[in-house]
C-alpha cells in the first residue's frame, strides 16, 4: 500500500471549494487507496489558516476525522524533528522554504517517501514528486 505525504496546501484545497486546487485534491482523494502521512506542524499551519471563528469548527471536525482514520498517520512535534528542520532551514539560505516545509522534507526522507500531496513548488525544488500540479 502506497503512502503519500499530505501538505497544508492539499488540506486547504480539500477543505475549500474556492481553492484553485480543490478539484484536483478531491479527485485524488476519491481515487486514492493508500495511506497519508502528515505532521503536527502541517496541521498547525492549517489550523492557523482556519483561525477565523467561523472556520474553527470545521478545522476541529476535520482534525478529529484525521485522528481516527487508520489510513492517516500524524507525526508528532518533537524537539529532535524541530532541530532537524532548523538544520535544513539554515542549510538552504538560497531557498524561500518555510520551516514547516523543511520539517516535512526531513520527515519524507526519513520515511522514504517521494510523493507529496501538495501544489507547493518547494517540494519539487527539494526533489519530491508534487501530485497536485
Amino acid at each position: 500500500m502506497s503512502t503519500v505525504f499530505a501538505d497544508a496546501s492539499y488540506f486547504f484545497a480539500f477543505l475549500n471549494s474556492k481553492d484553485e486546487l480543490y478539484a484536483r485534491a478531491r479527485a485524488f482523494t476519491e481515487g486514492f487507496d493508500g495511506r497519508m502521512l502528515t505532521t503536527a506542524w502541517v496541521l498547525t499551519e492549517v489550523a492557523d489558516g482556519m483561525a477565523d471563528p467561523m472556520d474553527r469548527p470545521a478545522f476541529i471536525a476535520f482534525l478529529e476525522g484525521l485522528r481516527i482514520d487508520p489510513q492517516v498517520r500524524i507525526v508528532p512535534a518533537t524537539e529532535a524533528l524541530w532541530d532537524a528542520g532548523i538544520a535544513r532551514y539554515a542549510a538552504r539560505p538560497d531557498k524561500d522554504w518555510s520551516l514547516t516545509d523543511c520539517i516535512s522534507f526531513v520527515v519524507m526522507e526519513r520515511e522514504g517517501l517521494s510523493d507529496a500531496l501538495t501544489g507547493d513548488r518547494h517540494f519539487a525544488q527539494a526533489g519530491f514528486n508534487v501530485l497536485l500540479k
